[in-house]
C-alpha cells in the first residue's frame, strides 16, 4: 500500500450525494487517488448498492470496492439539522458529486445559486440521465436508457436479432469517467485563475446519453455526409477486416485481429494461405472488406480444425494479435494480469481476504491505492461532524432527533 499523503488528489475535499453507479463510481476514482470523499447516505439503509448482486454476510461485495476509501456519513436531509450539516460540509468542499434527478437539490433548498453563495469555488459535478436542461431533464434516466438513446444499443448485437446490452453498466461508468475528467479540468481552471479562494467554481453537467453518444466514433458524420446508418454487425467490424471471433475445435472462442496490412499478410501465412498474403487486391482494408465473407470463412475453417491452445500458439508465433475470450476465471490466472499486479488482496469486515481490482490508471510517482474497503453505514459520521466542530453531546442529540 502506498503513502496516501503523496497521492495526486491529497488535500482535495469531495462531498458525494449519489447512489448506485455513476456518481459513486466518479467519486470512487477521486478517493482512490487521495481525495477525502465524504459520502452522504440516508440513515434508512444508505446506498442501495449495499444490497446489489452477491452479498457477503448481508453486504454487497460490489459495495466494498465501489465505496473504498470513502467516509460514510448518515444525514437525514429532510431534517433541518441534517441539512445544516450538509451545508457546512459543502462550504468547505472542493467538489460536489451528485446524481440526483434535476430539481431534487432545489427542493432541499440547495439550488446552484445557493451553492455558489455557500462556496463560490465549488466544482459541482452533476450526473443525470438527460442533463440539467432540455425537455427531458426532469425525467428519470438510468444507464440502460442512456445506452439506448446514445446509440450504443442500436449497434450492439447481430443484425438478425434484437439489440443486446453490454454485460456491465457501461453507460453509467462512461458517464462517471466524463464526470471525473470534467472535475479535474474545472479544478485546473480554478487553480490557474486564482485558486480556491478566487471564486472560480463551475458546474460539470454530464448527461448519460451524451456521455455514451460521445463514444460513437464516426456515426454522426457518416450519417450526415452519406446518409449511412450504422447497424448491428455481430463480432465483425465493417471496413476493418479481418477482426472477428472464431470458435476452436474444443469450443474455445478466439478473437483474431488481423486487420493491419502487414498483420494480415502474417495471418495468411500462418493459416497456409500465402497466395492471399501476396494478393494485391487484399493489400488494404478496403480490398479485404470487399471479400470479407471469403476471408472469414477460411479463418473459421482453420480455427475449427484446431484446439484453442494451438490457435493461440501458432498465431502468437506469427505475431498476430490473438486472444481467447476471457472469463473471470481466466483473468485471475493470467500471467499478464499477475505480472502487473492487477488484483489487490483486501480484507472483509470479518478478516476474510478477497481480491479486488487494483487501482487504474497507474501513475509512476503518485499512484492511487486502497486504504479501506466500503465502510459500514454511518461509520464516519461522528468523526466528520467532530471535524466540523460539533461536540459529542450535540451529535448524540441530533442522532436521537433523527437528523443522523
Amino acid at each position: 500500500m502506498n503513502d496516501p499523503a503523496v497521492r495526486p488528489l491529497s488535500g482535495l475535499k469531495v462531498v458525494e450525494l449519489g447512489t448506485l453507479i455513476a456518481g459513486p463510481f466518479a467519486s470512487r476514482i477521486l478517493a482512490e487517488f487521495g481525495a477525502e470523499v465524504v459520502k452522504i447516505e440516508s440513515p434508512d439503509g444508505g446506498d442501495p448498492l449495499r444490497k446489489w448482486r452477491l452479498l457477503y454476510e448481508g453486504t454487497s461485495l460490489w459495495w466494498f470496492v465501489q465505496a473504498r476509501n470513502k467516509k460514510s456519513v448518515t444525514l437525514n436531509l429532510k431534517h433541518p439539522d441534517g441539512l445544516e450539516v450538509l451545508r457546512r460540509l459543502l462550504a468547505d468542499a472542493d467538489v460536489l458529486v451528485e446524481n440526483f434527478r434535476p430539481g431534487v437539490l432545489d427542493k432541499l433548498g440547495l439550488p446552484e445559486a445557493v451553492l455558489r453563495e455557500l462556496n463560490p469555488s465549488l466544482v459541482i459535478v452533476r450526473l443525470s440521465g438527460f442533463g440539467q436542461t432540455g425537455p427531458m431533464a426532469e425525467q428519470p434516466g438510468f444507464g440502460a436508457i442512456g445506452e439506448s438513446m446514445g446509440g450504443l444499443r442500436y449497434i450492439t448485437g447481430f443484425p438478425d436479432r434484437p439489440p443486446v446490452k453490454v454485460g456491465i453498466s457501461i453507460g453509467d461508468s462512461i458517464a462517471a469517467l466524463w464526470g471525473v475528467i470534467g472535475a479535474l479540468m474545472a479544478l485546473r481552471h480554478r487553480d490557474a485563475t486564482g485558486g480556491r479562494g478566487a471564486g472560480q467554481g463551475q458546474t460539470v453537467d454530464v448527461a448519460l446519453y451524451e456521455a455514451v453518444f460521445a463514444m460513437m466514433e464516426s456515426m454522426l458524420p457518416e450519417f450526415d455526409v452519406f446518409g449511412f446508418i450504422r447497424g448491428r454487425t455481430g463480432n465483425i467490424m465493417p471496413g476493418i477486416t479481418p477482426s472477428n471471433t472464431h470458435t476452436a475445435r474444443d469450443g474455445r472462442h478466439i478473437i483474431i485481429g488481423g486487420n493491419g496490412d502487414a498483420i494480415f499478410r502474417r495471418l495468411m501465412g500462418a493459416v497456409g494461405r500465402a497466395d492471399l498474403a501476396a494478393d494485391p487486391s487484399l493489400a488494404d482494408n478496403a480490398g479485404r472488406d470487399a471479400r470479407r465473407d471469403e476471408i472469414y470463412a477460411l479463418i473459421d475453417a482453420w480455427v475449427a480444425e484446431r484446439d484453442g491452445d494451438e490457435v493461440l500458439r501458432v498465431l502468437g508465433e506469427a505475431d498476430v494479435p490473438v486472444s481467447r475470450v476471457y472469463s473471470i476465471e481466466d483473468i485471475v490466472a493470467d500471467p499478464q494480469y499477475l505480472a502487473r499486479a492487477m488484483f489487490e488482496t483486501l480484507e472483509l469486515p470479518d478478516g476474510r481476504p478477497f481480491k479486488a481490482p487494483a487501482v487504474v490508471p497507474r501513475l509512476s510517482e503518485t499512484p492511487g491505492g486502497t486504504d479501506w474497503i466500503g465502510p459500514e453505514l454511518g461509520a464516519h459520521t461522528d468523526e466528520v461532524l467532530a471535524g466540523l466542530g460539533i461536540d459529542p453531546m450535540r451529535i448524540a442529540r441530533m442522532r436521537e432527533q433523527g437528523a443522523l
